[in-house]
C-alpha cells in the first residue's frame, strides 16, 4: 500500500476506535444506573459466574 491509503486506513480505523469507545462508554454507564456496580467489569463477572454454574450444574446430572 502507498502512504496515501494508509493515512486513509488509519483514518477510517481511528475513527470506528472512536465510535466503539463511544458504544462501550454509553453501555457502561447503562449498566450502572440498572445495578452493575462496575458497569461492564460487573456484568462480564456475573456472566462467568452463570457461565460455571451451568457447567457445575450438567456435571452433577
Amino acid at each position: 500500500m502507498d502512504a496515501e491509503k494508509l493515512l486513509k486506513r488509519i483514518s477510517e480505523l481511528e475513527s470506528l476506535n472512536d465510535q466503539l469507545l463511544a458504544e462501550l462508554r454509553f453501555l457502561d454507564g447503562l449498566l450502572r444506573q440498572i445495578g452493575f456496580e462496575e458497569g461492564l467489569k460487573t456484568l462480564k463477572s456475573a456472566a462467568q459466574e452463570l457461565l460455571e454454574q451451568d457447567n457445575i450444574d450438567r456435571e452433577e446430572l
